[in-house]
């Protein structure tokens, strides 16, 4: 399989594999954060799959890949950081904001700063058209915090700091994106980094997620959350695994953006499964920000 991958970086089928993981990630990205926003506490759910895709990569961090070369401890220690306070942000979002109003804010303004990034690390460049893309998905974004921030009227008290928390949540998503990308190119073997970036970044959020389960004065009973949090960890393997492994094969830029069209999928569990409020002016406005990614990859 490591053979196979690093056949094909930068090639037509490498750029096909590419497109396939980035809209696998999209899907499975809007699972994990209904999940995370879901029936438990985001902190509580946070932490239990944290502790458990810890737990899953260890032994294959430790017995089966090959070991880091010396030069990725560093960027292991920038990666924990900046993804730790991704999800201190995250967290404190969905517990300000609905799921369907924080989701598609820190989803789609990633993205941008994530091709501003590329083109400055990795010297990616967009044509007109793709920048037509952008600003369509980003249309659609701020289209869609004006409509929350005028229509959502029962969350009026907190909805302004759940916007402002989920645009910086949304700055750390290109960082941690463009990043990830630098770190997964600097090894030999791209399942290294994957596998010692889950262990490593899951060590955090389980002792967060403890001391907050045990100030409760109604703490949820653990089967139930742990069961989530093996579940959500198997997820995040593939979500994050699977954009990863985009970026190393093609265009960091076309990758992030392409796993924007999360915001449909997450229009349909946020609605179906959430059981939220979304309406048909909504789901257009999410539908805009899923065109905008598609407008950027026909039009490369």
């Amino acid at each position: 399989m490591t053979d196979w991958l690093l056949s094909i970086e930068g090639t037509e089928a490498g750029h096909s594999v590419a497109l396939v993981l980035a809209l696998m990630a999209a899907f499975l990205h809007a699972v994990f954060g209904a999940l995370q926003k879901g029936r438990h506490d985001p902190w509580l759910t946070r932490g239990a799959i944290d502790g458990s895709y810890c737990l899953m990569a260890a032994p294959f961090a430790l017995f089966v890949v090959p070991w880091p070369e010396p030069h990725m401890w560093p960027i292991f220690i920038g990666a924990w950081i900046i993804h730790s306070l991704y999800k201190v942000l995250q967290a404190a979002a969905y517990t300000k904001g609905a799921y369907t109003v924080v989701y598609p804010v820190v989803r789609g303004t990633g993205p941008l700063f994530t091709v501003i990034g590329a083109y400055f690390l990795f010297g990616e460049v967009f044509n007109g058209a793709q920048w037509f893309g952008v600003a369509v998905l980003m249309a659609g974004i701020f289209g869609l915090a004006l409509y929350n921030m005028m229509y959502l009227v029962s969350e009026r008290e907190t909805l302004n700091l759940a916007l402002g928390l989920a645009v910086v949540t949304g700055l750390f998503v290109a960082l941690y994106t463009t990043y990830d990308a630098y770190g997964i190119r600097a090894t030999a073997n791209p399942f290294t980094f994957l596998a010692w970036f889950f262990m490593i970044d899951g060590f955090l959020f389980p002792i967060i997620a403890f001391r907050r389960w045990r100030a409760m004065p109604a703490a949820p009973a653990l089967g139930p959350l742990m069961q989530r949090g093996v579940f959500g960890g198997v997820v995040a393997f593939l979500s994050f695994g699977s954009i990863m492994l985009a970026t190393r094969l093609d265009k960091v830029g076309e990758a992030a953006i392409l796993r924007e069209t999360s915001t449909v999928f997450a229009a349909l569990i946020g609605w179906l499964v959430l059981k939220e409020t979304v309406g048909p002016r909504r789901i257009a406005l999410m539908a805009l920000i899923a065109a905008g990614a598609v407008i950027v990859e026909f039009g490369g």
